[in-house]
């Protein structure tokens, strides 16, 4: 996809950051609840960790990471970093929920108490948002490796950075020297936070975010169990690999159809698609579902029957989108279908065809009406690009 070197408004920031914030509070707390209800008692603790001290004052270090989870959405430097900072996050939080819930633990030994007057209202204000559980991974260890590259653009020299580092660094030591985590629990953080940042690049947003609500259905398995979630999980992490591959055709639609294997594996998906068209059909009523963008072009999203009916005559369809049927009226016309993924630039490889198509059709004298699923961004593209045409 092309980068968007555009500077996120303030909103859009605030929307991502309350987002993730929302769907921290309510996973680490489900995950949390379980385990006390369960009153797990096992720990992951080695027997020469009780050597290790607590220090008090390290809670200081331990608290500002909500700072830095805040800061790091209201300083990433572009749309692409923000959208990579958010979908990292989330990845963590559900990834790291989903082993909580899988394999609950609880920290060894209590904390002793605190006397000096500031630890001490912090560590009441840590007991009351946390219980000793949701051990392994440690998400802060997991999230100050995905604040590094979102801050770390943001600072304007080496001596910050070098600051930010070492705070970070800190943060990561304070989960032990508060008590709050054991060694292992980093390493799982550390390791967590490293796949996170590898696995999910600024590129291939869209495959990231079907493998994060694949993620929440599995935790949604396990904390309420159905099989209708495991279900929904494994469909949409098909959906996320063929985002991943760049596989345009992986919905094996023919003639403007699919294949009842298809439905009975994407169903989730190809619903969810068909429901939001209904919705873009409703919010758009008052606006015509199709618009001639040049001399015999006409461009939209996917009709109805009766929009299909106000088409000009012998027209051509050419249908781009892959996650809806076609209108079965217009299967009868000269009908080509050239599957593009949704949110994704085509490549110029991906267009050739279509735009030598509809150079085939126009150049004959006859209508050409391009559509995609709800008539945003695929056809318009492909329209754009069509204008821009010279025929080899």
């Amino acid at each position: 996809m092309a980068r968007q070197t555009t500077a996120p408004s303030l909103r859009e920031r605030v929307i991502l950051l309350a987002l993730n914030g929302a769907l921290f509070g309510v996973t680490y707390t489900l995950t949390n609840l379980a385990a006390q209800q369960a009153d797990i008692t096992r720990n992951v603790a080695m027997a020469w960790e009780t050597g290790l001290p607590f220090v008090p004052w390290m809670i200081v270090p331990y608290m500002t990471s909500g700072l830095l989870f805040v800061l790091s959405f209201l300083l990433a430097r572009d749309r692409v970093a923000l959208t990579a900072l958010s979908q990292r996050i989330a990845c963590a939080t559900v990834t790291g929920c989903a082993i909580f819930a899988a394999w609950p633990l609880r920290f060894a030994t209590s904390r002793p108490d605190v006397d000096a007057a500031l630890p001490a209202w912090l560590y009441t204000q840590l007991a009351a948002m946390d219980q000793p559980y949701n051990q392994l991974p440690s998400l802060h260890v997991a999230y100050c490796m995905i604040f590094w590259p979102a801050l770390r653009a943001a600072l304007p020299g080496a001596t910050a950075r070098a600051a930010l580092a070492a705070w970070l660094l800190l943060i990561a030591a304070s989960t032990v020297f508060t008590w709050q985590h054991h060694l292992l629990d980093v390493a799982g953080g550390a390791l967590l936070g490293a796949m996170t940042l590898r696995l999910l690049p600024a590129q291939n947003q869209v495959a990231a975010a079907y493998a994060l609500l694949a993620g929440l259905a599995l935790l949604a398995w396990q904390l309420a169990g159905g099989m209708w979630w495991l279900y929904l999980c494994a469909s949409l992490l098909l959906v996320a690999g063929a985002y991943h591959r760049n596989n345009p055709a992986f919905l094996r639609k023919r003639g403007g159809g699919y294949p009842w294997w298809i439905w009975l594996a994407y169903a989730p998906y190809l619903l969810g698609y068909r429901l939001t068209w209904l919705l873009v059909r409703w919010r758009e009523r008052h606006r015509p579902p199709f618009t001639q963008t040049s001399a015999g072009l006409w461009a939209g999203r996917r009709l109805t029957v009766a929009e299909a009916a106000h088409l000009p005559q012998g027209c051509a369809i050419i249908d781009l989108a892959n996650e809806l049927n076609e209108t079965p009226t217009l299967r009868r016309h000269d009908y080509h279908h050239f599957p593009l993924l949704d949110l994704h630039t085509p490549t110029a490889q991906m267009a050739a065809p279509i735009l030598a198509t509809i150079h085939g059709y126009l150049s004959q004298g006859r209508t050409v009406y391009l559509h995609c699923a709800m008539g945003y961004r695929r056809s318009r593209q492909i329209a754009h690009l069509y204008s821009e045409y010279r025929p080899q």
